[in-house]
């Protein structure tokens, strides 16, 4: 607004010149148009009387010249027509409306000429009243009084070049010849260039004159317009305008102001723009550093924009925006100060609460990772100069994604809010804990000891997060992993220290949930080696180094060969063999295990083709790929391209499927046994709750884990127990059974004598590669209960 009226009021190029021919009316009609001969006519307003005396004293010395040379009645009756024609003149300029732009100025233009003619040739013909032979010392005489004369009608009447000119040259002329005739050529040439001259001076003055009004209505007009946006500005905007004098008081207090301030406009006007700013604070002085930055600028009289101060009204707070430029007038001379101002407090409120949301979590209202790793430079940055010590923990919630997996978003919301209050009453004021994201926390200790403290601190609070949670009736049960590092020993930066708390986070989840780890420089070398066979593992596909070996599994009964579990090996040229319980983790987290899933689906479906008709390949499907919609269009493909039936198919799963997306996997499984796949339950028994998923899921096999066949075998009565209870429950439900691991005779004579259905391990033979299965069929040789 400020920048758009200073523009109105300075970006303007100085009127035209006027041709001295559209002055003078030569010009044609459209030449120069609109208000021009108003313009001109304009000077004439109000100086009839000064016209009329300035004719009447003018008439009158020359008539007292012209006496001592002229007969009395000679004299007389010049002045008295002189006389008659300053009444006669005066009078009819008297009722025209000079200069009115609303009326036509074409026959007054005229009619001033006609007069400055009828004028000229009275005051030329007392050249010639002693005839045609005039004496040198008459013509003397009346020269000086008809200049005079021209030079009056040039300074009252200069805004009408052509009328001055109608005068001007006509008595110079007369002059002129006059003096001619008395023998003094000389001073003719003097005259007549006097009145040439003189003429020539008028042109310009009038020139002056036009660009100067026009110059005065454009900055006028302009003036108005400011005056009107201004006016405008102050009625229908929320701002306002605002003025001081040169003591810095305010004045011309507009009610729009007075109203800001909670004030009359008459309690405002002359008091101290800082007094009606500062308030209450003005007795105290104990005023804003934004006050003193306001005090400063206007103290050195200089331009501010967009300057922010708190302001106090009706006991509540608010914040004002100002801008304001020095006033000056023409001499420069400082008047005071004129600025515009606006209540910002709105705009700073929701400011402040964009910054709040930029650095605080909107679901617990801990600080975010922006706080923590600005607080955790402050710890490091006073560890350092004290020579003392600090922490940073990182926090990751066990079993979180199983709750929000199965009861909801909002039911895991509830929870994290619960993990928060709970984790911010453990805060001592040396410690700051926020979230990072997810389920994942971390805790900033500015002063700690030790590492056996900030470890008993870790410990404490996985006791108190570990504690039952009640949200929407359910009673839920999490845990927590906690890795730590500690600064500046293991990280004198806020990046290093939290990579290296966050190592020690992984190999505290690795261990198992509920642990404590402090990081120790080995964390790097394991985390080097996972890069490196993460990167390896994202190749092995194209360069072929997986190989599917095969484990036999037989009847319990008589030992006869009823399939094979396809199991996946890789060997690696920079890894050497790599233990799929080292590698499948690591392609589950790196979304490898899609692709290598697949593999493994297409290449066991074609060699199970190659056996006889009556064995059965099992394939472990790991909990992601089943997270994928499409995985049961892979297997129809997958059976359609290698010809094997569904019913040759065997799926195994954990339960391990059932937590990750709330019943899609349950679908998705349901699918695969309407195309006649057998399922098989897989490590039954180690999990959280098997007996639902049985209720849900028709599997058609429960494999019991091996640890429960070495109980067994050891005569443990729980081992007995338990695997007579799931072979119990599976002939209830129409399942077989399948025991893992058994090695030794005793381990099988025992699992038969349980009831279990199926044998797999290493007592009926290792994992294979596919060339050794088919050399079974090949040659195929009577097995005894002792064959190996």
């Amino acid at each position: 607004m400020t920048g758009f009226v200073t523009s109105l009021l300075t970006d303007h190029k100085p009127a035209d010149d006027v041709s001295a021919r559209a002055l003078m009316g030569l010009s044609p009609r459209n030449e120069d148009g609109g208000d021009l001969r108003q313009l001109q006519l304009a000077p004439l307003r109000g100086k009839g009387k000064l016209r009329l005396w300035m004719g009447i004293g003018m008439a009158l010395v020359a008539a007292f010249t012209m006496v001592t040379r002229l007969p009395w009645g000679l004299a007389g009756g010049w002045l008295t027509t002189a006389l008659l024609f300053s009444l006669w003149s005066s009078r009819s300029f008297a009722v025209l409306p000079l200069g009115d732009p609303k009326l036509s100025s074409a026959s007054i233009f005229r009619l001033c000429h006609r007069h400055a003619l009828y004028s000229a040739l009275l005051w030329s013909a007392p050249f010639w009243f002693e005839g045609v032979s005039p004496t040198l010392g008459h013509v003397l005489s009346l020269w000086p009084i008809a200049l005079l004369m021209m030079l009056t009608l040039a300074m009252v009447a200069h805004s009408l070049p052509l009328a001055c000119a109608l005068f001007i040259l006509p008595v110079s002329l007369s002059a002129a010849a006059a003096l001619v005739l008395a023998g003094a050529p000389q001073l003719a040439v003097i005259a007549l260039v006097a009145g040439l001259l003189l003429c020539g001076f008028c042109v310009r003055f009038a020139q002056n004159h036009i660009r100067f009004r026009r110059a005065e209505e454009t900055l006028h007009e302009k003036t108005e317009t400011v005056s009107l946006l201004l006016r405008e500005f102050e009625e229908t905007s929320a701002d306002w305008l605002w003025q001081t004098d040169n003591s810095r008081r305010l004045v011309h207090v507009s009610p729009r102001l007075a109203f800001a301030f909670g004030a009359s406009p008459d309690a405002l006007e002359g008091m101290p723009l800082l007094q009606a700013l500062a308030g209450d604070a003005w007795e105290t002085g104990d005023f804003p550093k934004s006050l003193h930055d306001l005090a400063e600028r206007l103290k050195r009289r200089e331009s501010f924009s967009n300057l922010i101060v708190p302001v106090t009204i009706g006991g509540k707070p608010h914040w004002w925006e100002l801008s304001a430029s020095p006033r000056l007038d023409d001499q420069s001379k400082f008047l005071g100060f004129r600025g515009v101002g606006s209540d910002v407090t709105e705009q700073r409120a929701s400011a402040e609460q964009i910054a709040r949301m930029a650095r605080f979590d909107n679901l617990t209202g801990l600080p975010n990772r922006l706080s923590l790793h600005e607080d955790l430079g402050r710890a490091l940055a006073h560890a350092q100069g004290m020579k003392a010590r600090c922490a940073l923990m990182m926090i990751d919630l066990d079993r979180f994604k199983a709750v929000n997996d199965t009861l909801g978003h909002p039911i895991g919301d509830q929870l994290l809010a619960q993990v928060a209050t709970r984790l911010k009453s453990l805060m001592g004021s040396d410690m700051t804990c926020g979230r990072l994201g997810g389920d994942e926390f971390a805790v900033v200790l500015h002063d700690v000891s030790s590492a056996a403290e900030a470890e008993a601190i870790a410990h404490r609070i996985i006791a108190v997060l570990s504690r039952p949670y009640v949200v929407d009736n359910h009673q839920l049960f999490v845990g927590a992993s906690i890795g730590y590092a500690m600064g500046p020993h293991d990280g004198a930066t806020v990046e290093t220290l939290t990579r290296n708390a966050d190592l020690a986070l992984y190999k505290s989840k690795d261990k198992g949930g509920n642990v404590v780890a402090p990081y120790v420089a080995s964390l790097h070398a394991q985390a080097e080696e996972r890069r490196v066979m993460e990167q390896e593992l994202r190749g092995a596909l194209e360069r072929r180094e997986f190989e599917l070996y095969y484990q036999p599994v037989v009847t319990a009964e008589d030992g006869t060969l009823n399939g094979f579990e396809a199991l996946i090996r890789w060997n690696n040229q920079t890894l050497g063999n790599v233990s799929p319980a080292r590698f499948i983790p690591l392609a589950e987290d790196s979304r490898l295990i899609a692709p290598i899933g697949e593999w493994v689906l297409r290449n066991a479906c074609a060699e199970a083709m190659r056996w006889p008709s009556n064995l059965k390949v099992a394939i472990n499907v790991s909990a992601e790929q089943l997270t994928d919609p499409n995985f049961a269009s892979l297997v129809v493909s997958a059976l359609a391209q290698s010809g094997l039936p569904p019913q040759r198919l065997e799926i195994e799963v954990t339960e391990s499927v059932f937590l990750r997306d709330g019943g899609g996997a349950a679908q998705l499984l349901d699918q695969l046994i309407a195309l006649g796949i057998r399922l098989s339950l897989d490590d039954f028994g180690t999990g959280y709750s098997s007996l639902g998923y049985l209720r849900k899921t028709q599997f058609s096999t429960i494999k019991v884990d091996r640890t429960f066949v070495v109980g067994a075998a050891k005569g443990h009565t729980e081992s007995i127990a338990i695997i007579r209870a799931v072979v119990a429950l599976a002939d209830s439900l129409g399942m077989a059974t399948t025991a893992e691991g058994a090695e030794t005779e005793r381990e099988v004579e025992t699992i038969r004598s349980l009831g279990c259905s199926n044998i797999q391990g290493y007592y009926y033979g290792r994992p294979m590669p596919a060339g050794e299965v088919l050399t079974l069929f090949r040659a195929p040789e009577p097995r005894s209960s002792a064959a190996a």
